[in-house]
């Protein structure tokens, strides 16, 4: 009797962990809630446990499946928090495939804010799942997870959990030894995740900077030195992470942008971060051809109407190599430079206005 209890409590600790597997060294989340309830609290409704999940818990989401397919057919599912929600089949392999003979190109990305279909690798065969560097913890790059040929790699959990961040925990949690425990407050740290390649350059496509390209933005722009947790608490979801305003440290402008009472700016409710920060950046869906759904943190603003900012170069292969498309020219990469223009910073708004008018608009602007 007292092995079944044990059985039962330890299926019911292992569900609540989001299906940690048996790794050595990593204890589990839940193992962090005793002495650190507010930093689980916060982790649990963010966006990091939800990188990858199993159908059987994704399922209980809300979530609609591609046209085509039943929980039955799906192993993962890839995001589905805030954003955007990928599925993979059986075998592992990313969903390219939709409709009711599973013959239609695309239709395969759940658009959460908007409630669409997109198209992700559309018609690719044998999409193999790659990402989980930065969508688990605990991952090697040997192996298949729970033996599906179309995942690269195992973990010992899907998404990404305390662990992740702070290294394995059993040893700390056995003995409450900090010294046990990785507290790493660098950039660097975040930065292992949110990058694409290389982190001097910033990706673009389409128009805009690819989704989680946060690091390479830093480092690109005018807070090089700033650590991410001087502006965030890496617990809480991002929306809600902001732990110093701007006018903390940047009063001259805050005191000047105090000048705005009673004027347009201000009783409109425009911050900060509505122009320095703009949605250049693109997750899942853009509103309009400058509007993304992620803010950038490049922070620095050229207010040269004929400035422009992205540019392309050839694009490479690992080891070095030119790449070519398709028709056997040279690809290209487009990536953005380390500032925002004024059509990210002034046209959402002033939608029936064009650059140059931005640009004169713009200059001190902070002591108008």
């Amino acid at each position: 009797m007292k092995k079944w209890i044990l059985f039962l409590v330890c299926s019911v600790f292992v569900l609540g962990t989001f299906g940690y597997s048996a790794a050595a060294g990593y204890a589990g989340s839940e193992s962090c809630f005793k002495c650190h309830p507010d930093q689980f609290n916060d982790w649990k409704v963010s966006g990091h446990p939800y990188k990858i999940q199993k159908a059987e818990i994704a399922k209980t989401w809300m979530l609609p499946l591609p046209k085509g397919y039943s929980w039955d057919d799906i192993s993962y599912v890839i995001g589905g928090a805030h954003k955007k929600a990928r599925y993979m089949d059986k075998k592992g392999y990313i969903i390219t495939m939709t409709g009711p003979n599973k013959d239609v190109p695309g239709k395969n990305q759940y658009n959460l804010e908007t409630g669409t279909w997109g198209d992700y690798h559309p018609g690719e065969k044998n999409k193999k799942y790659d990402c989980g560097k930065c969508h688990t913890t605990g991952y090697k790059k040997e192996g298949h997870q729970d033996g599906l040929e179309g995942i690269t790699g195992t973990w010992a959990a899907p998404g990404i959990h305390c662990e992740a961040c702070h290294g394995p925990a059993s040893d700390h949690v056995a003995t409450g030894d900090k010294s046990k425990i990785k507290v790493d407050k660098s950039a660097a740290l975040c930065g292992q995740c949110h990058v694409r390649g290389d982190a001097t350059k910033v990706p673009a496509g389409g128009g805009f900077i690819k989704h989680h390209e946060t690091y390479p933005e830093i480092l690109a722009g005018v807070k090089k030195n700033f650590e991410c947790v001087t502006c965030h608490n890496p617990h809480k979801r991002a929306k809600f992470s902001i732990k110093k305003e701007c006018g903390e440290c940047h009063t001259k402008q805050a005191e000047a942008y105090g000048m705005y009472k009673g004027k347009k700016m201000h009783d409109v409710g425009i911050k900060c971060i509505d122009c320095h920060m703009p949605m250049a950046t693109k997750s899942a869906t853009a509103a309009s051809k400058t509007q993304g759904d992620i803010r950038t943190h490049l922070f620095k603003i050229n207010v040269d109407p004929k400035a422009s900012m992205f540019y392309k170069e050839p694009k490479l292969d690992k080891d070095g190599k030119q790449v070519m498309d398709k028709d056997g020219k040279p690809a290209m990469a487009e990536f953005a430079k380390g500032f925002v223009t004024l059509d990210f910073v002034c046209l959402n708004c002033h939608k029936n206005k064009d650059m140059k008018w931005a640009a004169k608009m713009a200059k001190g602007i902070h002591k108008k």
